[in-house]
Order: C-alpha cells, then sequence, then structure tokens
C-alpha cells in the first residue's frame, strides 16, 4: 500500500483496496489521477468497516477504482476544510448535508447530482425524502445518503443502574435524583468528552428543544439573534447550569475524549452510569467492548421536561450523512456508479450489522438482521415518530460557525463564560 505524501502530512490514513498498479504515491486525489482512481474520504470511526467494504465490492467491477481515505473524527472538518479546494481534494467526501456543505456549494465546488439522478431515480427515490432533502440546497441535490440516520440517544450501564436501584430516567427531575444516587456511589453519572466539546453540544441541543421546542433554534438558524437571550433560552441554560454544578459530569470532563474512547470506556467499565451520544455509541462499544455491547448497554430516548414546549419525542442529532462530489472530479461516471451501492441490499445489511440504521426505503424488512434487531427497531420506530428531528447546531450552521459554537458550548460548562457571555457568543456566530 502506498500513501500519498500530501495525505500523510494531513493526518489522513489511506486505504487503497485495488492493485498496485493503479496507485501512484504522487497521485492526486481531485481528479482521481491518471491512474483511474476515485478518492473517498470519510470521516474515521468504527464504520470504517462498511466503507472498506462497499470500496472493496466497487472495486470488483470498475475499471477506475476507488481510494477510501480517512481522517480521524476529531480533526476532520478541519482539515476537509483545508484540502476541498485543493489538488489533494477528494472526487467523493463525507459531510452531514445543511449547513456543512453550503459554503462549498456557494463557491461553486460541488456537483450537482440532479443529472446523476434522472439517469437514475434510485439515487433519490430509493431514500426516505425528508432525510434526502437535507442536502438539497437551492433546489438542487448535492448528496446520497450514506451510512445511517444518528439520533442522539441516552446510553447506560445496565449493571451500574441495577446496582444503583435506579430506573432509567423518564423527567428531568429524575434525571437530577440519579444524579445525586450515583455520586452518593462514587459514580460519575454521565460520562461526557468534552475535550471534543461537540459532546457536550449535544446538551444543549436538548434541553433546549425540552424546554422551548424546536422552533426557538430554527429562529435564530434564521438570523434572528434575539432567539439566543429569550426567556426560553436563558431557562434552559439555567437548566445547564444546575446539571453541572451538581456534579452530573465529575470534575474532569473537559480532559475526557470521545474521539480516543475516553468517555465510552467510562461507560463500559462501570465508571460512569450514562453517555448522551449518537447512535454510532453501539457501534463504538461493538468495537471496543464488544462483551459489553452485548450484555450491558442499554439506551432510551432523552428525558421530558415538565412545562416544556418541546415533544419528549424529539430528536436531535444526524438525519444522516451523505456523499457528495467534486464538479472537478475527473471520473463522475464512475462517482455515480459507487453512489448507486448506498442503497445496495449489501450496504443496508453492512450498515445494520454495526449498529447503524440506513434510511433506504427498504430498511424495514432488513432490521431483523442487524447486530441487535430491537436496538435498531428501537432506533427505527423513534425516527418514524419524532414529531422533530433537529440537526446537530454544528452541522445545522456553516463550517464557520463550529470553532465558535463549540468553544461556548465549553466555556460556559467549564465556567468560563456566564448566560450573558453565552448568548452574546451564539450572536455573534456567522449567519447561515
Amino acid at each position: 500500500m502506498k500513501i500519498r505524501a500530501s495525505a500523510v502530512a494531513l493526518g489522513l490514513t489511506s486505504v487503497l483496496v485495488t492493485t498496485s498498479a493503479c496507485s501512484s504515491a504522487g497521485s492526486s486525489p481531485s481528479s482521481g489521477g491518471d491512474s483511474g482512481t476515485i478518492h473517498v474520504l470519510v470521516y474515521g470511526d468504527a464504520s470504517n468497516k462498511v466503507e472498506k467494504q462497499i470500496v472493496e465490492t466497487f472495486n470488483r467491477t470498475s475499471k477506475v477504482k476507488a481510494v477510501l481515505d480517512t481522517i480521524p473524527g476529531a480533526d476532520y472538518q478541519a482539515k476537509l476544510n483545508t484540502v476541498i479546494n485543493t489538488p489533494q481534494a477528494p472526487d467523493v467526501f463525507f459531510n452531514w448535508g445543511g449547513g456543512s456543505i453550503q459554503p462549498y456549494v456557494k463557491s461553486d465546488l460541488l456537483l450537482p447530482l440532479d443529472d446523476m439522478i434522472a439517469a437514475d431515480p434510485g439515487l433519490k427515490g430509493n431514500f426516505l425524502p425528508s432525510v434526502f432533502n437535507t442536502a438539497v440546497i437551492d433546489g438542487k441535490s448535492y448528496g446520497i445518503p450514506m451510512r445511517g440516520t444518528q439520533p442522539v440517544l441516552l446510553f447506560h450501564n445496565k449493571k451500574v443502574l441495577a446496582d444503583a436501584g435506579l430506573a432509567v430516567p423518564r423527567t428531568w427531575d429524575e434525571l437530577l435524583g440519579a444524579v445525586q444516587a450515583l455520586k452518593a456511589k462514587g459514580i460519575t453519572p454521565f460520562a461526557l468528552g468534552g475535550g471534543d466539546q461537540w459532546p457536550t453540544l449535544m446538551w444543549y441541543e436538548y434541553v433546549f428543544d425540552r424546554v422551548a421546542g424546536p422552533e426557538l433554534f430554527q429562529k435564530a438558524l434564521s438570523g434572528d439573534r434575539s432567539a439566543w437571550e429569550s426567556e426560553d433560552a436563558k431557562k434552559a441554560l439555567g437548566m445547564l447550569e444546575q446539571l453541572v454544578d451538581a456534579g452530573a459530569f465529575g470534575s474532569n470532563f473537559d480532559s475526557v475524549k470521545f474521539t480516543d474512547g475516553g468517555s465510552p470506556a467510562l461507560l463500559a467499565k462501570g465508571k460512569a452510569a450514562f453517555e448522551l451520544m449518537g447512535s454510532w455509541e453501539y457501534a463504538t462499544q461493538q468495537d471496543g467492548n464488544p462483551e459489553f455491547a452485548k450484555s450491558q448497554l442499554g439506551y432510551s430516548g432523552f428525558p421530558g421536561i415538565a412545562g416544556g414546549k418541546g415533544d419528549p419525542a424529539n430528536l436531535v442529532g444526524n438525519t444522516n450523512n451523505f456523499y457528495s462530489v467534486l464538479k472537478k472530479s475527473k471520473h463522475p461516471e464512475a462517482a455515480a456508479a459507487f453512489l448507486k451501492l448506498m442503497y445496495s441490499e449489501e450496504f443496508v445489511k453492512a450498515q445494520l450489522a454495526i449498529g447503524n440504521l440506513p434510511t433506504t426505503t427498504n430498511t424495514e424488512q432488513f432490521l431483523g438482521t442487524a447486530a441487535d434487531p430491537d436496538y435498531s427497531k428501537y432506533q427505527y420506530d423513534l425516527v418514524k415518530a419524532a414529531p422533530s428531528f433537529q440537526l446537530s447546531w454544528d452541522q445545522a450552521y456553516p463550517p464557520a460557525a463550529n470553532t465558535p459554537i463549540r468553544t461556548a458550548v465549553q466555556q460556559f460548562f467549564s465556567g468560563k463564560l456566564d448566560v450573558d457571555g453565552f448568548v452574546r457568543a451564539m450572536q455573534a456566530l456567522p449567519a447561515s
């Protein structure tokens, strides 16, 4: 295997699933190079095993070979921004749709996929419309769903809760009660990878939703900065402050990360009782702590808040991940053929096998083949019934807002920003 020098410099791990004759140390991923390759760039995590499998399937029949490049999760967006308009840009790349690709569309870097869809209607028709439309911008399609829908769930260690005589909290008051009971036993109530910042953001998304409903964030996203200083926003911040002050996350959460396995290990080893995390927690635990994933990993929705405007069935998270295609790729036909595999039976079964939930129209018929059919059906039913599924704040806003959002979130939890400081930070976000 040869890894391009430019990729190494950027910290990419390149997985070439083809013959050595198709690789060149100096090849450029943006064009597929003269070697006849397309480079597919993905977020590096436990789900990469499926991406490797799909690339292998593609390469068995395609003359143009696919190279899978990965960037470790914590660095993905920043390094994508670095290479997206350079000779090292990929042909096809992973994203979250929505605001995450808007700047690339505005800069005319992405290929509209409407012609591909006209040639193969299945590229659109085989996906749930509400999910597919997340990557439709100004009436044009710029992404094909991949991986699966990723609601944020409240995961728990069954044994820890049983030993503490606790049930899964269904209300905010029950959640606060669990915090006190677990602290009395010397157990950190909630594992939190605060060092990554984005796991902390999940708490804001749910508490704001439960207190104010999804409309408040949509109002802010549309440019109405007054939303952040509303009574509901300040109430949500007060509740988060109460949770931190109660010791719900321990005292060193900002030195723990999800991306290096730190916070999942706290949950698996019984040092923490809960972790609020995207549905990929299952794949992460299955990969790192398979016995725990099999027998002791539990899950539930986020608790309701009495008197709140948000429906307890509302979800936050990533409606899906997407593959988009760079306009300057020299092999758009090969890219279209690769994207076609995203609704194949093989793809659906492989994603289900690691706990992911694809959003193809035929997913339901394969739920029984999942690694944990009950878990997959639970997610499917949640997503199907959710009155609102709010895209993660840092993906709904353009990438330029990512660092300011995550910094404000971290600083409020660590006490470096008060309520007014957090409000000002959010009001200063660049417009979508």
